[in-house]
């Protein structure tokens, strides 16, 4: 039966998935980082149920929260998708025009826009609420180490994008807040590597994105 405790862990993720809200909290979770704000409007129950049953979630290692980079009296609920062991939750998403949104537009989503183009097979853009000069040179150096193409990308503001697809997603905390954005727009918390500027800080924001990505298009291809 292998390890007893690893059967137990396991039963208990089960039985915590079991519960109706539970599991929409954890089929939501799978393809956006949300604030119990957002889950509470989306789920339309009280804050103190929602508390209770994100705590359960925790409590068997579904779930963790970490505080926004942009506004830190807000915090973000994760789901751990490794401790799912093969029981992915997921919403459809249909493949096909996507554009990815960050505040400077030099980093984040200039890095998710190619990683969709090559993983998808389907046209994506990038914009950015305050977007900078130029793309980041540790953004390019990224891109290239990972073969990914970058195109004649260049930061732009996001009001300049004249055909809005259906899927939108923030790749960065404080652009999700300026924005406001309905919930029907995905938000992925990715952690901001300009300010460390290293190359580990870009490798490993890229290859987060790469995981949310390649998490959503595998859900989208099981739909089919």
């Amino acid at each position: 039966m292998g390890d007893d405790s690893s059967v137990e862990l396991r039963a208990a993720r089960h039985a915590a998935l079991g519960d109706p809200v539970r599991l929409a909290i954890a089929d939501e979770l799978a393809v956006s980082d949300r604030a119990p704000v957002e889950l509470r409007r989306l789920l339309g129950i009280e804050s103190n149920l929602l508390a209770h049953h994100l705590d359960v979630l925790e409590n068997v290692e579904l779930i963790t929260r970490s505080r926004s980079s942009g506004d830190g009296r807000r915090r973000y609920v994760h789901l751990l998708r490794d401790a799912l062991d093969g029981l992915a939750p997921g919403r459809k998403i249909r493949r096909g025009r996507a554009l990815f949104v960050c505040t400077r537009n030099s980093a984040r989503s200039q890095l998710a826009a190619a990683l969709w183009r090559e993983l998808a097979d389907a046209p994506a853009e990038s914009a950015g609420t305050h977007p900078a000069d130029r793309i980041h040179s540790g953004t390019v150096a990224a891109a290239k180490r990972a073969g990914l193409d970058l195109g004649s990308s260049a930061p732009r503001e996001l009001a300049d994008v004249k055909s809005v697809p259906a899927l939108v997603v923030t790749v960065c905390d404080q652009a999700h807040e300026e924005l406001n954005a309905p919930e029907s727009r995905l938000h992925w918390s990715i952690l901001d590597p300009v300010p460390a500027g290293t190359k580990a800080a870009f490798d490993g924001a890229l290859e987060e994105l790469r995981d949310r990505i390649a998490g959503v298009l595998e859900g989208a291809r099981t739909a089919r």
